[in-house]
């Protein structure tokens, strides 16, 4: 049975995360000339969400073309290369609900996610605390983060998480998160 009109049968709404654009006046990316491009290569219904390199697109293109693509583009249109990290609509559901913070400040909590699974060795050996008063857990391709100090203090950031787990990471704060899953509909 066919549902929709031809634009939207058969699409795939998917999250895409832009690791480090727009950060201190580095790789900068206006978030509506990258819409305006990514539509004409055929992407639909594209929103962001602030100029941090958060995504919201359609498409019948599996992820890893998703991937390729988008950096292609922002190589080509704006001279240099990015990681991106794409989930489902329900991927990103999944992690959100992985959170083993329960009913706590929000905006003390941040997701890391990663590009790839971690190797269970280089997980295991994390330090299990690293500043008391912080915690994460590893979950998959994500990790979540208390910081009760807040993110720009914590010595489990980005970097630390690329050079002990060996993978590229991007950190988005929970509140973006929730934002990203009410603009697809899945909160």
């Amino acid at each position: 049975m066919l549902i929709g009109n031809n634009d939207t049968y058969y699409m795939n709404t998917y999250i895409v995360l832009l690791r480090g654009i727009n950060v201190s006046g580095q790789k900068k990316v206006p978030m509506a000339k990258l819409s305006q491009v990514l539509h004409q290569q055929g992407f639909k219904d594209i929103q962001t969400y602030i100029q941090s390199g958060n995504l919201i697109l359609r498409t019948d293109l599996n992820k890893s073309v998703v991937i390729d693509s988008i950096g292609e583009v922002i190589n080509n249109h704006f001279g240099f290369v990015v990681s991106s990290f794409i989930f489902t609509a329900e991927e990103f559901k999944d992690i959100l609900e992985q959170s083993p913070f329960g009913e706590i400040d929000t905006g003390k909590l941040y997701l890391t996610f990663l590009n790839s699974d971690p190797k269970t060795e280089l997980v295991e050996s994390l330090p299990q605390s690293v500043n008391p008063r912080e915690q994460f857990l590893v979950r998959d391709r994500a990790i979540h983060i208390l910081c009760p100090d807040g993110y720009g203090r914590t010595k489990i950031n980005n970097n630390f998480f690329e050079r002990k787990l060996k993978v590229t990471a991007t950190t988005r704060n929970w509140k973006t998160c929730i934002k990203l899953l009410e603009m697809v509909g899945a909160k």
